[in-house]
This record gives structure tokens, sequence and C-alpha cells, in this order.
């Protein structure tokens, strides 16, 4: 990797009761650019290639198996998103509740689950049969799904957070992180809209930088940081 590389600036809030600093992350791509090496280059190949082979087997297989496989994709995705959260259903859990069964768990945390799947699917419609672009109006309409029903069906559902918040502690004086403050928030997200539309530059080489461990570590991370509950962009739970 490149060194010397800056990812940010922190902004200092002296006039709050208790001072504290909070992240500004810089306009996408990295400056200085990325530097990759041959074992980079090796490991993205077999990403790619990983990719592909599971692209071409689903156009293989017939389409209620693929169908099935989705089913249960995207519902062990919204379990293992809502868990962030604090809620305890399971995979089984939504099913029985889905199949009109009593789950082992509160109702109110199933229905939290269903709402990820239903947000999940409107935004996977909107980009496939709509060709709606991702943007802030997409991730907007996303978020309004999500909480639209439930313990946070009264923060702002649909709307970027108006609030501080922080990741860790109990203030922002004492928080592990401190993401940019609301005045941040319309030209932090406007500059990623503008990044993922410039068309000529290499979306995946982004994943050296952004991926510390794995795929599912990187779609927390970036889901905390885009969506609502215990995230940086939106009305926050804190």
């Amino acid at each position: 990797m490149a060194s010397g590389r800056v990812t940010g600036t922190y902004i200092t809030h002296s006039l709050s009761p208790e001072p504290f600093k909070s992240f500004v992350p810089k306009p996408l791509p990295p400056d200085p650019p990325l530097n990759l090496n041959g074992e980079h280059y090796e490991l993205l190949d077999k990403a790619t290639l990983a990719l592909g082979r599971l692209d071409g087997l689903t156009g293989q297989l017939p389409r209620d198996v693929v169908s099935l496989y989705t089913y249960f994709y995207v519902r062990k995705e919204a379990v293992l998103s809502s868990q962030i959260e604090g809620t305890q259903s399971s995979l089984s859990d939504l099913i029985l509740y889905e199949n009109n069964e009593i789950p082992g768990v509160p109702v109110e945390d199933v229905s939290e689950v269903l709402q990820y799947v239903k947000a999940m699917y409107h935004g996977l419609k909107r980009l496939r049969k709509d060709d709606f672009p991702l943007s802030l109006r997409l991730i907007r309409e996303i978020h309004e799904i999500l909480l639209s029903s439930g313990r946070d069906s009264a923060k702002m559902p649909g709307e970027f957070r108006t609030s501080q918040n922080w990741l860790g502690g109990t203030r922002p004086g004492n928080a592990k992180f401190v993401p940019p403050p609301a005045s941040e928030v319309i030209a932090c997200m406007g500059a990623l809209e503008k990044f993922i539309h410039e068309k000529h530059l290499h979306m995946q080489v982004l994943g050296w930088e952004w991926t510390p461990g794995t795929i599912t570590h990187n779609s927390i991370i970036m889901r905390r940081r885009c969506f609502a509950r215990t995230t940086t962009l939106f009305k926050p739970l804190f």
C-alpha cells in the first residue's frame, strides 16, 4: 500500500459540554492511489474468478433452485444485520413467523428482521427491474422501509440524521469513533454518490482499502456507516 495517505480530517467540537473530535472522510478515490503489488493482484484475480464461477452456476441451475437460494440468503443476511442492533431472532424464527407459526423469540424482534427483508427486496427491485441508479434517493427509500414499523419507527425514517451520534462509549467524549457532524453528512454522501458513478474508476480495487477481513466484515461496516440504526449518517439510536 502507498504510505502517507490521509483518509480524512478531525473536527474539534470545543463548544459542547465535553469537547470531542469527529472524523470527516476525504472523498474517494484514495489520494495517493493504492499501490497494489503482485500478491494483491493474484488475490484479486482469485476473487474475480470465484464470482465468475458463481455467476455461471446460477445460469445453469433451474430458476426455482436459484429462487430458493436467494430466499434463504436474503433472510440470513437480514438476521445477521438485525443482530447488530440487538435482536434475538434466528433464521428459523423468521421462517416460522412468515408461515404463521409462533417463533421462539419476541414477535417484535422477528418483525424487525422482516423489515430488513422488505427493505432489501425493495432495493434489489429498484436496481434490477426499475433500472434505478444507486443514489441518495434510493438509500432514503430503503431506509424508510427499514424503519417503517417497530421500535425505531419514530426516528426519522428516510432522512439523514440531524444530530451527532457515535460508536462505542456512552457519549461522544468517550466514544471509540465519532462520525461526521450532521452539518457534513449531506456533503459526505454527495461525494460518495459522485464517486460511485465515476465510470472510469476501478471500483473493485477499493476492497483492499476498505476490507481488513472478509466480505461479511466489509458489508457490516458499510451498513453501519450508511444505514439507519447505529449508523453514522442517519438518525442515531444513541
